[in-house]
């Protein structure tokens, strides 16, 4: 389907896949694709959540790993990014109206592909912003989903020019004198690696960027002061503790030490906090734990490997927070 998917001989597509578009909320186009585990039966399937910036094309090592487990996966590109529609003319502005868009977004997903197409039980593997969609959804999630891993959730933010509060000020009074559409900084078009803050592992983080550059249609550029305003107030909800306290499903917060785009501390605040929720810290990571080297990124997909199914897993949380 190379209209809808792009596989290249260096990043091939999974076997198994159908993909196509559904329709998100307030009509926008979103892409979607359900891969199937060659594994008969299915342990399930894994809900996958991207984070910003993502697309499905990126999380195609990781969805053949999953697979190989005899898990199902079914994702989508989040609006205004990878394949799904863009919101604002300009297609390079990351943006959101609302971040509980994202959440209506996933239960549409769920409620229209998910449940009629895939295989039981559900489960949920988010990465940053997707993860905080994961936990700002969830309170209405546990009837659905069993289990949630968590790879460096967005709860905090780390910035090498301004503190996080002058970000939240700037981005509010952005927003508030009708500016929220603007870029809320210049954008960078060559990021090297050295210094990058995203993976350690050379051979991922050039086969991401060979992607980008046959397809950088599929990538947006800085967010605009709307969707930091909008994902910041979503962080401070959801690490509110009656929010925490609402949340049902266990959840397993893999957290980076050597994250520098969420700070780890800020991981670790969630996990003392959350009454469902278990820290598994991977020394040495960066933030992009699905893409790091394997001596980091195995120790990921180990715990999620254990956790996920929920029988035969070697992990201590009870399947209610109860």
């Amino acid at each position: 389907m190379p209209d809808i998917l792009y596989p290249t001989p260096e990043n091939p597509a999974p076997e198994n896949y159908t993909a196509g578009h559904f329709t998100g909320y307030r009509g926008a186009k979103l892409r979607y694709a359900i891969f199937r585990s060659q594994i008969s039966p299915a342990r399930g399937t894994v809900v996958l959540m991207q984070g910003r910036n993502d697309f499905i094309e990126k999380y195609f090592e990781t969805i053949c790993d999953l697979n190989a487990m005899g898990l199902w996966v079914a994702t989508f590109d989040l609006r205004g990014q990878g394949g799904s529609d863009r919101l604002l003319k300009d297609p390079r502005k990351g943006h959101v109206r609302r971040m509980s868009d994202y959440e209506r977004d996933l239960e549409i997903f769920l409620e229209q592909i998910v449940l009629p197409d895939t295989r039981l039980p559900f489960f949920l593997v988010a990465h940053s912003t997707g993860a905080l969609i994961a936990l700002s959804a969830a309170p209405r999630l546990s009837n659905r989903i069993s289990r949630m891993a968590l790879s460096a959730p967005y709860v905090g933010l780390r910035h090498d020019t301004w503190p996080v509060a002058v970000i939240r000020q700037v981005a509010a009074l952005a927003c508030w004198t009708g500016l929220g559409r603007l870029s809320a900084e210049q954008e960078r078009i060559d990021r090297p690696f050295p210094g990058n803050p995203l993976t350690s592992d050379t051979a991922r983080f050039a086969r991401n960027a060979a992607v980008i550059a046959a397809h950088p249609e599929l990538t947006v550029g800085p967010p605009t002061y709307r969707w930091l305003h909008e994902t910041l107030k979503g962080v401070d909800r959801v690490r509110r503790q009656e929010h925490l306290t609402r949340i049902t499903i266990p959840t397993l917060i893999l957290a980076p030490v050597l994250d520098g785009i969420i700070p780890y501390a800020e991981q670790e605040e969630l996990s003392r906090n959350f009454r469902a929720g278990q820290l598994v810290t991977i020394n040495g990571a960066r933030h992009e734990l699905l893409q790091e080297r394997d001596i980091y990124r195995a120790q990921a997909l180990a715990a999620i490997e254990a956790f996920m199914p929920g029988l035969d897993g070697g992990l201590d949380l009870s399947e209610t927070a109860a």
